[in-house]
């Protein structure tokens, strides 16, 4: 591929978990990568591991995407080595689980910084460049906890939930320009959320129902360019995402309730 050819696909919290699968299969298919996370030398051992074997050119940007300037601060890095991005995959985030009175308020205000903030951010600052493709995407992360209220993850399902309604409405909004725009709303998947949330009791029950983050990714990507509205994996997932339309709220609640339940 001729270096004014090159196509880049920049992916937030890419070092571990879905993110790390998506930048492999994404680079498989011929795509060059920005990885963003926040552990640098984790992304610069990815980045070789995947320039070495996929034969695509990795950059690495570390920076905590939770503060308040780090979208400017991406954004200003992508436009100083003039790379042709074509892909947006805002995929950093995580879920604190607990009481909302019990928990630190700042931690999840926090919380909200990075899975709804950053990702508004880098939608509106990246869009310039995606509209300038013949093609180019936007696939924003959230949950199947997106499709309902979960008492004791009642900001991440929330967080989740805007996330959802956010890339709909974008995705309306950009239906007659190049950019097409997908929501991932996956299911448990064997990434480590559960231990980083708190829900360490909740993680062996989830060992039995994770998915692996490489079949994630591959269905994620799979549907991106397929040009999906929403993508969900998993049969199981697609099944409770759609008794929660179906169900009662004050129902689906109390069942939520009695599994996250403290």
């Amino acid at each position: 591929m001729a270096e004014a050819e090159k196509k880049y696909a920049v992916i937030t919290g890419a070092s571990k978990g879905i993110g790390k699968s998506i930048a492999k299969s994404l680079a498989k298919r011929g795509y060059h990568l920005l990885l963003i996370a926040r552990s640098g030398d984790e992304l610069t051992q990815l980045g070789q591991e995947i320039s070495l074997q996929y034969q695509v050119e990795v950059n690495t940007f570390p920076i905590d995407l939770a503060l308040s300037d780090s979208a400017n601060a991406v954004v200003d890095w992508i436009n100083q080595h003039e790379y042709k991005v074509t892909i947006l995959i805002n995929n950093a985030g995580y879920g604190l689980w607990g009481s909302f009175a019990n928990l630190n308020l700042e931690e999840q205000l926090q919380m909200c910084r990075l899975n709804m903030d950053t990702v508004v951010r880098l939608c509106h600052l990246l869009l310039p460049l995606l509209l300038r493709e013949k093609q180019s995407y936007i696939l924003n992360v959230a949950s199947t906890a997106a499709y309902q209220a979960v008492p004791t993850l009642a900001i991440y399902s929330a967080t989740k939930s805007f996330i959802l309604s956010f890339t709909r409405a974008l995705r309306f909004e950009l239906k007659n320009t190049p950019v097409s725009v997908s929501c991932l709303s996956p299911g448990p998947v064997d990434t480590g959320f559960a231990k980083r949330a708190g829900l360490d009791a909740f993680s062996k029950m989830a060992e039995k129902f994770n998915m692996k983050p490489d079949h994630v990714a591959e269905t994620a990507v799979k549907g991106m360019l397929a040009k999906k509205s929403e993508i969900i994996p998993g049969f199981s997932n697609i099944i409770s995402v759609y008794a929660n339309r179906i169900l009662p709220k004050a129902l689906i609640e109390k069942i939520a309730a009695g599994i996250y339940k403290t």
